[in-house]
């Protein structure tokens, strides 16, 4: 058993080439990455660089009283908007009793948060009666044009199982995107009471011209019908959704059992709709998230998940709008007042999941998807301000910090140099490496998920160059034990190896546990702090295992470390090594006694 280990073992040393090469690939291609992403910098958190202060005013109007518990759980749902993983630095915090703080970094779209925080009504699925083009869309495209698909395009829905069509969405799984809009069925005569029967059968009349436009208005009169469906159906022939004034007030203080109008946007046109009452709450949402569907040509998808009640209802009404004719076949997913999406469905979606896909470029799957996860809000809100938040003091700070991480590192490196002597330089060229790959990192992981570098995570940076010197010391300190036992460097950099593994693994195993359960437990600022050091971490690895053993492997053989030269670091006299191991050969036969199990 002993000959092939010594094989494998000869073979390893022997291409440490490999592990150089490989590190140094990850590295250029990382550059290269982060270059031609355009950020070349890491994000500032928004006590480094400033940012964007929010102020939010709870209001009691649906329903739900001002207390802590419900101010408590808008904080929960407006981090996780705005938040994601918890490193983008924006913080969202209670001030008083009522109102809301939301911090924003420069760098982030400031904006697009903005808008996220201040939706904050309920999220409503409701049935679509009519919609059609409204204001100055109804002139641009024609009834049956198709809209490129964003997050308000003609989706179809169905359950996640589903092989269904561009066109089509079948009962048995998945959405697959049709971009046909309302439009296509509905013109501006439409009967517009059908959505109306649970209060009263009207009995419309409709008209459109012959090259199958719109007509001026609808002319649906209710037979029978109710008063307020008749003020209804005169709010939605009034209604033109190109007119802020007019979005603004769509629907206003519309109740969830009430049928209600609404605007959406399709394409960068207004649209208007008609949609009964709401059929899911957006409470029954269990999860949604944007995924891409490397299967087949549907592009970015939005899957859903519902709760056990929500999974009833949804499919109860997926059946009854399945029986329906376009638009009467779609529903309308309405957030603080406005269609975000409308998808159709062709039959009853049971399980408990769905998709909706209809051409969504990334932004558009992942903001639906956030609205469908964190839409439901249990007050309102009013934004009171919006001011912006300087970073001269983050900036001193940020000075001394990094004054404080020199200082720190001078300190390290001349450590290395007096005590370590040549050994010194392969230390520095790993505190190097290491350096470039956090940086580079750091700077993707802006753009990629929001990751913003604040105090406390400079602070965990610095706390990884300890880490990271520990774990060449350790390795060192193995190799000149070897050597203080007679063996030459080449072997005593083998045989240093695994005893120093075991050691720097288990030292870094503790330390990122400390951080993913720092990073678990916390808010706020201390998640960056957390974020960093299970980074830096995992990095310590990867630069110890395909760069530091490599090239101490390839120093062994050259003459000024391999022959220990006073200034190596490796000098067997100054280490006070004993002579050379020699092997004996044992006198054979009985003479020769008992032989040791241990020995042998």
């Amino acid at each position: 058993m002993a000959a092939p280990k010594r094989g494998r073992s000869a073979s390893a040393q022997s291409k440490p080439g490999r592990s150089l090469a490989l590190i140094l690939i990850a590295i250029v291609a990382l550059t290269g990455g982060m270059f031609l992403s355009g950020h070349t910098t890491p994000r500032l958190g928004i006590d480094l660089a400033g940012g964007t202060s929010i102020t939010l005013k709870a209001k009691a109007d649906q329903g739900s009283a001002i207390n802590k518990a419900n101010m408590d759980t808008a904080v929960d749902i407006m981090n996780r908007r705005v938040n994601g993983l918890g490193v983008s630095e924006a913080e969202v915090q209670t001030q008083g009793t009522d109102n809301i703080i939301v911090n924003i970094p420069k760098g982030t779209n400031s904006k697009e948060a903005q808008e996220q925080v201040g939706t904050t009504a309920k999220l409503y699925f409701r049935p679509v009666l009519a919609s059609e083009p409204s204001g100055g869309a109804a002139q641009s495209p024609s009834p049956s044009a198709s809209p490129s698909g964003g997050p308000s395009s003609k989706p179809s829905t169905s359950p996640s199982s589903s092989a269904s069509s561009p066109q089509k969405a079948s009962s048995s799984g998945s959405s697959t995107g049709s971009a046909s809009p309302s439009a296509t069925a509905t013109s501006q005569g439409r009967a517009v009471t059908d959505a109306l029967k649970a209060d009263s059968t009207p009995s419309p009349s409709a008209s459109s011209s012959g090259s199958g436009k719109p007509s001026a208005t609808p002319s649906a009169t209710p037979s029978g019908g109710t008063n307020a469906d008749s003020k209804l159906q005169a709010q939605y022939a009034a209604l033109d959704c190109s007119k802020a004034t007019d979005r603004a007030n769509a629907g206003k203080n519309a109740k969830p059992g009430e049928s209600t109008v609404a605007c959406g946007e399709i394409d960068k046109a207004w649209y208007k709709y008609l949609l009964g009452p709401a059929a899911v709450d957006g409470t029954e949402v269990k999860k949604a998230q944007a995924v891409f569907d490397t299967q087949g040509a549907a592009g970015w998808q939005v899957q859903m998940t519902f709760t056990g009640s929500g999974a009833k209802k949804f499919a109860d009404i997926t059946g009854e709008l399945a029986k329906n004719q376009p638009p009467q076949n779609e529903f309308g997913i309405v957030l603080d007042g406005e269609v975000v999406s409308s998808p159709y469905v062709s039959s009853a979606i049971t399980g408990g999941q769905a998709e909706i896909s209809g051409s969504f470029k990334q932004e558009e799957a992942q903001s639906l998807a956030n609205m469908l996860s964190y839409g439901a809000l249990p007050l309102s809100f009013q934004e009171q301000s919006v001011t912006t938040v300087t970073a001269a003091l983050g900036g001193e700070q940020l000075h001394a910090g990094l004054l404080a991480g020199a200082i720190g590192l001078a300190l390290v490196v001349i450590y290395l140099v007096v005590y370590y002597r040549g050994l010194s330089i392969v230390a520095m060229a790993s505190l190097v490496v290491s350096a470039i790959l956090t940086y580079v990192i750091m700077s993707l992981l802006g753009p990629a998920i929001g990751f913003a570098l604040n105090l406390p995570a400079v602070c965990g940076a610095i706390v990884a160059i300890g880490i990271t010197a520990d774990s060449f010391i350790v390795y060192f300190e193995r190799i000149r034990d070897e050597i203080r036992e007679g063996r030459t460097l080449r072997p005593a950099v083998e045989r240093a190896w695994p005893r120093a593994r075991r050691t720097i693994l288990v030292s870094d195993f503790v330390s990122f546990l400390a951080a993913a359960v720092l990073f678990i437990v916390t808010v706020g600022k201390v998640q960056g702090f957390a974020f960093t050091l299970g980074l830096t971490t995992l990095l310590d690895v990867v630069v110890v295992f395909l760069f530091t053993k490599p090239l101490m492997t390839l120093l062994a053989r050259r003459k000024f470390f391999a022959n220990g030269h006073k200034w190596s670091g490796l000098d067997p006299k100054g280490l006070g090594a004993k002579p050379p191991l020699r092997r004996t050969r044992r006198p054979a036969g009985p003479a020769a006694g008992p032989v040791d199990p241990k020995e042998a």
